[in-house]
């Protein structure tokens, strides 16, 4: 379901919080697009982020399910590397996955990144972004040397009851689709433990997930594919 790639989250202020997640996702694409009826309804994800005194590390797993049980699976692990005071930091990353139906002309190789991160956060991290250049090297790929740009971003308010998150990736990568792909894949959660009726342990949030892409997974053209989802926090 998720590229996902990249949630390149190097936002320490609301990951130091919220450091662990777990998210089911139902997802509404076979049922808007015909070419679609394969997709599965289910991905889980988890992540995870931590930081310490030479940067941080962050990982995401989805899993896709269907009724014959899991269809895929994605993972990327990504290492900001800092031992100074400026927001920028050396950012390493791999992506890579298994598919059980894989569309035509998608690939899905081993990708190795590399570059530079440029992080903000404001004074009490209810927001912030992080903007990544990087050189994209796929593995046994026909054109293995390509770019990706990603940007990322969070916002908490109305008292941190609600939150916007997500990323935007652009990359080249020579495809059946095309030579440039485009995802981004905005979040929106509403809080539950922020609520006057809820215990402030009970870290469940309800929200959606909106995969938004041009010629990814090997389809010609733009996509907007939208979710229901749960997501708690550890």
């Amino acid at each position: 379901m998720k590229k996902i790639f990249t949630l390149l989250l190097c936002l320490c202020g609301y990951f130091a919080v919220n450091a662990q997640n777990i998210q089911m996702h139902y997802d509404f694409g076979s049922l808007m697009y015909d070419d679609l009826g394969g997709r599965p309804k289910l991905t889980s994800t988890v992540e995870m982020f931590r930081p310490d005194k030479w940067g941080s590390t962050f990982f995401f797993v989805d899993m896709d399910y269907t009724a014959n049980g899991v269809q895929g699976a994605y993972w990327e692990i990504a290492r900001e590397l800092k031992f100074w005071n400026a927001p920028i930091s050396a950012h390493v990353e791999y992506n890579g996955g298994l598919f059980a139906i894989t569309p035509i002309g998608a690939s899905f190789n081993n990708a190795y990144l590399v570059g530079p991160t440029y992080t903000y956060n404001n004074a009490d991290f209810t927001k912030g972004f992080s903007v990544s250049a990087m050189y994209k090297y796929i593995q046994k790929h026909s054109t293995p040397h390509n770019f990706q740009l990603t940007g990322t971003w969070y916002l908490h308010f109305a008292q941190q009851k609600l939150s916007f998150t997500g990323f935007v990736d652009f990359w080249k990568e020579k495809t059946g689709a095309g030579d440039f792909i485009f995802l981004t894949e905005p979040q929106f959660w509403v809080n539950l433990n922020k609520f006057d009726f809820a215990n402030d342990n009970f870290n469940l949030s309800v929200g959606t997930e909106v995969e938004i892409s041009n010629n990814f997974g090997g389809r010609n053209g733009f996509y907007c594919v939208p979710t229901l989802a749960l997501k708690w926090a550890f």
